[in-house]
């Protein structure tokens, strides 16, 4: 008999997929269970680091809303970052099945990949980047966990890591690497004679008083909106910005069809009338207000007896929200030239403490960073401004005086500023980590007199200064945060004693050309003559007047054999005729001739020029006082042997008609100062791996001048007769020795300040 058999399928095993999402879920569920108390309680190390990173972040990008808030709002968002991305990273790494405390290492990535960012954007490469955002992670995790082992009363292990994470800074401090410290040069100011004259630096006499003009409608500073003294009238700037952002008119509640004029003034009270001093800042963060940073140049002239003016131009400044304008350089000037304009409506309206008060036939202008370039196209306004309708009013202005406090040189519309017969002065750090190249100088090369104009320009080298300190509203970082932290400020004069630089050179050039006062003028011939005045750092000047007759400049032909007046030839010494450069070998715009001892030990080495007899019947000799030039100390690169090089040994030799010669020592007259070196990162790994490498060689091409009377070397050689001269040589003495020379020739004491 037949049986049917019944088929009864054996049970389905559950899908791969729903197996795979059941072990998905486990995993996730056991998402934190290796995060004990102690892995817990260390999360609050990772959250300081975090806090600190996004506190450090905005800071560098203020929001104008004030830095409690901004500290707030740090807070607010490194929280909330860590929580969100620590879980999210925490799940993720359930997922793989590590044993570990996941949360903990969540928030360990989510610290990484927070720094990270920020200072990838702040202008880090990226591998700088990872480098510094895995320390500080690590920081952050150990001293979280030393936190958490000290809650769980692991005192021993808690305290051995609480010592490790303390001493680490400071082992990471020991690796920062200074350059060499050149020893202390007794400078030789036994030739010059001291000023005598009242240091410059200390006010003055008179009183004065302070208040603001301003459009009376400013958002955020009272003193130009509800508070201020004078009501201005506004600048439509149109006709040079198409780019403004929407979030740059909601902050300062205008655009660039109604820019403010807003100055705060220093007035000598008086019946006057006064020279006029406009002083403008730079580039800096929008929402930190920069045009109080010159108070105390304010108050220093106007007790002298000028009218001086810190011109609002926060308005056209950077912000990390809206960006910056477009063509600010010259809105910059533009708005500059407009100032001039409304001081001009002020001195005629009777109502106005300006009226009757200035002093048109005197003015100068000050600048800082971006805003010493503008003062210079200002004085120069014609080149961009000539159909503008605001030249009517500035043309009633004699600008007399430019002074730039390291200024930028960018080339506007093609052109840049090029002042003829006016008085010019540049100051500039050697640690300047914003204007790290001294532009300064291509100015002051593009900067012209006419034969026995009284006029005269002069710069200042300051080994130890920086950037922002010229401003004491800038604090001390030349660059925004976080990479003004990587900045090496160990060797940085202290801000009081920059500012006391300032005060002396710009209180005394103002004294010079504009009060007419020529017991100054010896202090930008040679710094020396008021060292008592100075803080103790090396200096370097330079000087040149309408008093100056050229023998060589060198930026007439390529010619090496010849020279505008005269021949050359040399023994002993390669030489060429070369660009001067900058820390990142760009041109300076102006040649020399660069000078290298190759003879044997007991060989001359020497660099001649005859003089032409034109010389002597023309004008270059006729009443001059002595030999003058400019040089660069080129000895040595300590980047390479870490070892600060001595200076060259020079001589100098005129020889007249009768083959009568004279030699001097050149530190004789003044001593050779090493080139300042600078480095600008805490690491010289750093070096090149921040704002794109933009700092280049630990120097540049830095020039003094040196003017050697005649008379000192009538003091070697009686019978010598500088009236007749026919050769002027340089001796290089030591083997190695490199120099640069520019602007040989002969200087006349006898021009004077008639103004």
């Amino acid at each position: 008999m037949g049986m049917d058999l019944e088929y009864v399928p054996a049970p389905l095993k559950p899908r791969l997929h729903r197996r795979m999402a059941q072990e998905i879920g486990r995993r996730i569920r056991g998402t934190y269970r290796y995060d004990t108390a102690v892995w817990r309680t260390a999360i609050a190390g990772l959250w300081i680091v975090c806090f600190l990173a996004f506190s450090t972040a905005v800071l560098g990008i203020p929001t104008g809303l004030g830095k409690p808030t901004d500290i707030a709002l740090a807070a607010g968002a490194g929280t909330v970052l860590l929580a969100i991305s620590g879980n999210i990273l925490a799940v993720l790494l359930a997922l793989t099945g590590l044993r570990i405390p996941r949360l903990f290492a969540g928030c360990v990535l989510s610290d990484f990949g927070a720094i990270l960012l920020i200072l990838y954007y702040a202008d880090f490469e990226i591998e700088a980047a990872v480098v510094i955002a895995v320390v500080l992670a690590l920081l952050g995790a150990l001293g979280g966990l030393a936190i958490g082992l000290l809650r769980s009363k692991r005192i021993t292990l808690g305290l051995l890591l609480t010592v490790a994470v303390t001493f680490s800074p400071l082992a990471l401090a020991s690796g920062v690497q200074e350059l060499p410290i050149s020893e202390s040069v007794d400078i030789n100011d036994t030739e010059v004679v001291p000023l005598t004259a009242s240091d410059p630096g200390k006010p003055g006499n008179l009183a004065y008083q302070t208040f603001t003009y301003a459009s009376g409608t400013d958002l955020h500073r009272a003193e130009y909106g509800k508070d201020t003294s004078l009501i201005s009238s506004t600048a439509d700037a149109s006709a040079y910005i198409k780019d403004w952002s929407k979030l740059r008119t909601l902050f300062w509640g205008f655009d660039y069809k109604a820019l403010p004029l807003n100055g705060r003034v220093w007035m000598p009270e008086g019946e006057g009338p006064y020279p006029v001093v406009l002083m403008v800042h730079g580039n800096h963060m929008m929402e930190d207000y920069s045009d109080g940073g010159y108070a105390y140049l304010g108050e220093l002239l106007a007790s002298r007896g000028f009218i001086a003016i810190s011109l609002d131009e926060n308005f056209l400044n950077y912000s990390a929200w809206s960006g910056i304008p477009d063509n600010d350089f010259k809105v910059r000037t533009w708005i500059l030239l407009k100032h001039l304009e409304q001081l001009a409506d002020f001195s005629d309206d009777p109502g106005s403490p300006f009226y009757q008060k200035i002093d048109f036939t005197k003015t100068a202008l000050l600048g800082h960073s971006r805003g010493g370039q503008a003062v210079a196209m200002a004085a120069d306004a014609t080149r961009w401004f000539k159909d503008d309708p605001v030249m009517a009013a500035v043309n009633r202005f004699n600008i007399t005086s430019v002074i730039a406090l390291a200024p930028t040189d960018k080339t506007i519309d093609d052109q840049q500023a090029r002042l003829k017969d006016i008085n010019y002065l540049t100051l500039q750090g050697a640690r300047d980590g914003d204007v790290h190249d001294f532009y300064g100088d291509r100015q002051y090369i593009r900067t012209s007199y006419s034969q026995g104009s009284s006029a005269f320009k002069s710069s200042l080298y300051i080994a130890d200064a920086n950037h922002s300190q010229f401003n004491s509203d800038w604090g001390g970082y030349d660059q925004t945060l976080p990479a003004g932290l990587f900045l090496n400020r160990a060797q940085i004069i202290d801000a009081d004693k920059q500012r006391q630089i300032a005060k002396v050179y710009v209180s005394a050039f103002l004294e010079t050309t504009l009060h007419e006062k020529e017991e100054y003028q010896s202090l930008f011939r040679d710094y020396r003559s008021g060292l008592k005045w100075l803080p103790d750092t090396a200096y370097y000047n330079r000087f040149q007047s309408g008093g100056y007759r050229p023998v060589a400049t060198f930026d007439d032909d390529r010619n090496k054999n010849t020279v505008e007046l005269g021949t050359a030839e040399a023994s002993g010494v390669s030489w060429s005729e070369e660009l001067a450069k900058d820390r990142e070998s760009k041109s300076k715009a102006t040649y020399g001739v660069v000078l290298e001892r190759t003879a044997s030990k007991n060989e001359e080495a020497y660099y001649n020029i005859k003089l032409n007899d034109s010389v002597r019947t023309e004008t270059a000799l006729l009443g001059a006082d002595g030999l003058t030039f400019s040089m660069a100390n080129l000895n040595g690169d300590i980047s390479e042997e870490m070892d600060v090089p001595l200076p060259p040994k020079v001589e100098v030799e005129l020889t007249d008609h009768n083959d009568t010669s004279a030699r001097l020592t050149l530190d004789e007259v003044m001593d050779i100062l090493p080139l300042p070196q600078t480095q600008f990162t805490l690491f010289p790994w750093l070096e090149e791996r921040i704002n794109d490498g933009k700092y280049g060689d630990l120097s540049e091409a830095v020039f003094q001048t040196y003017e050697m009377p005649f008379e000192q070397f009538q003091e070697e050689e009686p019978e010598l007769d500088p009236d007749n001269l026919t050769e002027i040589t340089f001796y290089l003495d030591e083997e190695g020795d490199r120099i640069m020379l520019d602007d040989i020739g002969f200087y006349d004491l006898g021009i004077r300040n008639t103004f």
